[in-house]
């Protein structure tokens, strides 16, 4: 649910591999000697005759074994699939999907009290991937300098992807706008007694100009919620906006 995520900043400013280990063709050579072929060099070799290497039992080749500490491919398959399930943190995801209003309110000016600008616009949210993750299309019309320094209306597109991993046991997410050419990574927790959900991540509007970032959602009620953006600046955290959202009926 989150939106101009590089908005401030810009106006201020595989697959997995699964490896088996097996021998090389030496040890495997090794191995399948008869065992008088491998005695100490001090010790006299036994006389080998064309039937006794006939009655000589061979070996078979086992298949090969997982190394220690790693599950082996049908444990490993196993895991994969408990880990790609959805559980109750997706679910709490695809309670937020449906069309919704906002209103934005982001402060340029760094001086305590001073009046914020205001925007608003509509979102659009729902699931992909069989409600593993979900999408928010975002549009919205705001005032911003141009290049001659006057203020002009422009309009913003976003678009957000969230969900839950079940590996890291965390909320992730992923945002990109037409304010930019990054791509915004978080990761986040949600508290279920303060229904409020917290993402944390970096910017980089300019080349060296990394910025972290805290975001606050809160779950009012299921149509309302309230979104706080905060950014560290000079050591100092600061909140920068805020996004007030209602579910349209």
């Amino acid at each position: 649910m989150r939106i101009f995520t590089t908005l401030f900043a810009v106006i201020a400013l595989g697959p997995l591999s699964i490896f088996a280990q097996e021998e090389t063709k030496d040890q495997a050579d090794k191995a399948l000697q008869p065992a008088q072929t491998r005695l100490p060099e001090d010790q006299p070799r036994a006389a080998t005759s064309p039937s006794a290497a006939a009655t000589t039992p061979t070996t078979t080749e086992s298949s090969p074994a997982a190394s220690p500490g790693q599950p082996n491919e049908a444990e490993l398959m196993k895991q994969m699939t408990e880990m790609s399930k959805l559980n109750e943190n997706h679910k709490l995801l695809a309670s937020l999907s449906g069309n919704w209003t906002f209103k934005v309110k982001f402060w340029m000016n760094p001086n305590p009290g001073a009046p914020p600008q205001e925007s608003s616009g509509t979102g659009t949210r729902k699931s992909m991937m069989d409600g593993r993750y979900f999408v928010m299309d975002v549009t919205g019309k705001m005032q911003m300098p141009g290049p001659d320094g006057k203020m002009k209306d422009v309009t913003f597109k976003g678009q957000g992807i969230e969900g839950y991993d079940n590996v890291k046991k965390k909320f992730v997410g992923s945002w990109i706008d037409n304010m930019g050419t990054g791509i915004e990574l978080s990761e986040g927790t949600y508290d279920g007694a303060t229904k409020t959900f917290t993402y944390t991540s970096e910017v980089e509007v300019i080349p060296g100009m990394k910025t972290p970032i805290r975001e606050v959602l809160k779950l009012t009620d299921k149509d309302h919620m309230m979104l706080e953006w905060y950014e560290t600046q000079g050591g100092q955290e600061r909140k920068t906006m805020e996004i007030a959202y209602t579910r349209k009926k």
